[in-house]
């Protein structure tokens, strides 16, 4: 059972990442290894050729397996991304970005997992990315 909600979870994100705070992002489903949000979006996140652009749909990514990284340890502020690898797939329209990731492995020291993300209302998927994160040694025992 995760040990913080989806409330904690995006009320930590509003008090350690003020600078997300407008962008009004939802999590939809939270459990022991996943997670589901929703991003709303607006011009400011599309690129030329009116898409969403890349560097929304890697916050997506990155913010979300960090809050299911949280969800199950506790606020730890300190984690960090080490890795991230991500596929855009096909053009993500504009609206709506709904994006679920899955933790693969909580370790001592690492977690690793994916985040697939997907234009609201659309059946394949727009990217897809591969995380790892270092979680800070007092984090976990």
């Amino acid at each position: 059972m995760p040990v913080m909600s989806p409330d904690e979870l995006l009320k930590f994100l509003d008090e350690h990442f003020p600078q997300s705070s407008h962008l009004n992002l939802s999590i939809e489903h939270l459990d022991d290894k996943t997670i589901r949000l929703r991003l709303p979006t607006d011009e400011r996140n599309l690129r030329p050729g009116g898409t969403i652009s890349g560097p929304t749909l890697m916050w997506l990514a990155d913010c979300g397996f960090y809050l299911l990284i949280l969800a199950q340890l506790g606020p730890v502020a300190l984690a960090v991304t080490t890795n991230l690898n991500i596929n855009f797939m096909r053009k993500p329209e504009p609206g709506d970005v709904i994006g679920e990731g899955r933790l693969l492995k909580l370790g001592k020291s690492l977690a690793v997992g994916d985040f697939t993300m997907w234009s609201d209302g659309k059946p394949d998927p727009v990217a897809h990315a591969t995380l790892t994160y270092a979680i800070p040694p007092a984090s976990r025992s």
